[in-house]
């Protein structure tokens, strides 16, 4: 599927959200895409309504599960021959985890499970096709790593985790390879059925600095440019992408 020169992309939790915003920014910027998740139905319709006349290919991946991530990665390099760019974003969205003293080490274990030991194991058999290209890595963090609200130990923790994850691949890793993360803060995933639908509150795009919440197209320019050629010298950084809100002081009155 991939020509000498196209740049191949993959790209976790793709189906929906975030991550899908990711894959059409980079078919739009002519990378070829990987498209993965765990959610094959939603996965091969992102695909077809994505990328039609092709460009895109959907693998099912459990980001958990060391034997679905390594057939994973041999299909990419069956089809493609190569990697340029893997951006680790499958993860566990919802950070509400009830009080820690209910939290069962279950659940615990599922959530940094996805979303931190899953960039793990993703990278790390990922490697050997991202050395080949000198590629890139980048691993979708949270400003919850850096700030919380009450019952959301087990994402913060996990988010927190990437965090220090990326700088140390990033030294481990150079100069062949650089990592960088993403820590978005309030992205609106919803369609746009359900934004006109259920709209957000006029205060809530005023509180941010930039004047609005943020879109999936944010976080996916800034991905574009950390896996691109003109962040050649930027790696083991995390890029807070925000509107600004976790940089004001906010006092009750």
């Amino acid at each position: 599927m991939a020509s000498k020169d196209a740049r191949v992309a993959l790209v976790t939790g793709a189906a929906q959200g975030i991550g899908r915003g990711i894959a059409a920014d980079l078919l739009a910027r002519g990378w070829l895409v990987v498209l993965a998740d765990v959610k094959a139905a939603e996965g091969n319709d992102a695909v077809d309504t994505l990328a039609p006349d092709g460009g895109a290919l959907f693998v099912e991946i459990d980001v958990s599960d060391e034997s679905s991530v390594e057939a994973g990665l041999e299909t990419v390099r069956s089809q493609f021959g190569r990697l340029d760019a893997l951006v680790n974003n499958a993860g566990i969205a919802d950070p509400e985890n009830g009080p820690l003293e209910q939290l069962s080490l279950e659940e615990w274990n599922k959530r940094l499970g996805t979303n931190l030991t899953g960039a793990f194991l993703m990278s790390k058999h990922a490697v050997p096709l991202l050395r080949e290209s000198r590629g890139s890595i980048v691993n979708m963090a949270s400003t919850r790593a850096a700030q919380s609200e009450p019952h959301t130990e087990a994402y913060a923790a996990s988010k927190g985790g990437l965090v220090a994850l990326t700088h140390a691949m990033a030294v481990s890793f150079g100069p062949e390879i650089r990592v960088n993360a993403v820590s978005p803060g309030w992205i609106d995933t919803r369609s746009e059925a359900e934004q006109d639908q259920d709209p957000l509150r006029p205060i809530d795009h005023r509180q941010h600095a930039a004047g609005r919440v943020g879109r999936p197209q944010d976080v996916a320019s800034l991905v574009a440019f950390l896996i691109g050629e003109e962040s050649g010298f930027v790696t083991g950084q995390n890029y807070v992408i925000d509107g600004g809100i976790s940089r004001q002081m906010i006092y009750a009155e």
